[in-house]
């Protein structure tokens, strides 16, 4: 078969593009929720980054595709998320599915994280839980800044009586006074908390989760970096988590320097 000449000419003219589009991004910015630890949360010594066991996990899935991650600080949730649907940012690292966005974001299956929302309570607390149906009738509280599936939001708006509150920390020190039978509140952030409050010995953990919400990473569709080749590679990545013991022992450690982070003497907090 004869090759013509402006056949061969267009294909060397394609290849630098394609070389290009390849490689066009080596560094990735992503941000995500500030308040959230053990999982995101600004670094104390340097306020414009985020530190956590999401950001440790990003590291090592930029580590294995050779490229740069930055997390960085977008604002509080809402201004994180507008940062990423304008391209500011490349990625969310925690969006909860949300149909609604589709139209600005890629999510990327699976999650990154499963959150398991758990019911605490006093631990001489009478309710008998197993499932979420038995929390009818009880007085609950939750954070403000949880992220619930959309399937629960519904079911507690139409059967549960749940305070919203603008923290854990209240949502535990109510509970701890008997203004409410019960606080939903992530499994670790929940540890977290009630260890720096010194509520351990006092509260309790049903094992049972009564919600477990996907945490995804969500890529801009403004972002310079939004190809086939990186949403692919990011699904992969993320199929194999569960499988290796890297999110758990990130959890685990970022536990363990929350905790330290609570102990030391209060300096100077961003803003």
């Amino acid at each position: 078969m004869e090759l013509r000449p402006w056949a061969v000419l267009l294909g060397f003219t394609l290849l630098p593009d394609l070389a290009l589009a390849a490689g066009k991004c080596e560094r990735l910015v992503i941000t995500g929720s500030p308040d959230a630890p053990p999982l995101l949360w600004r670094d104390p010594q340097d306020p414009t980054h985020l530190i956590g066991a999401t950001a440790d996990v990003l590291q090592q899935v930029g580590k294995d595709l050779g490229l740069k991650i930055d997390l960085l600080y977008g604002g509080k949730r809402s201004l994180a998320l507008d940062e990423v649907r304008s391209g500011r940012m490349d990625i969310l690292a925690d969006a909860p599915l949300n149909l609604g966005e589709l139209e600005t974001l890629d999510y990327i299956h699976p999650a990154l994280m499963q959150i398991d929302y758990l019911v605490w309570t006093r631990k001489d607390s009478p309710l008998i839980y197993a499932t979420a149906a038995d929390l009818h009738g009880h007085k609950g509280a939750v954070s403000e800044r949880a992220r619930l599936s959309a399937g629960f939001e519904t079911f507690a708006g139409q059967q549960l009586s749940l305070q919203r509150l603008p923290g854990l920390t209240q949502a535990f020190q109510k509970l701890l006074l008997g203004e409410v039978d019960y606080v939903l509140a992530g499994r670790y952030s929940g540890m977290a908390m009630a260890q720096s409050l010194g509520m351990s010995n006092d509260l309790i953990a049903r094992e049972t989760p009564v919600d477990q919400p996907g945490l995804y990473l969500a890529v801009s569709h403004n972002s310079a970096c939004n190809d086939p080749w990186l949403r692919g590679q990011l699904a992969k990545k993320m199929t194999e988590l569960p499988t290796s013991d890297v999110a758990n022992t990130a959890l685990q450690r970022n536990l363990e320097r929350w905790k330290a982070q609570l102990q030391q003497p209060v300096g100077t907090s961003a803003k």
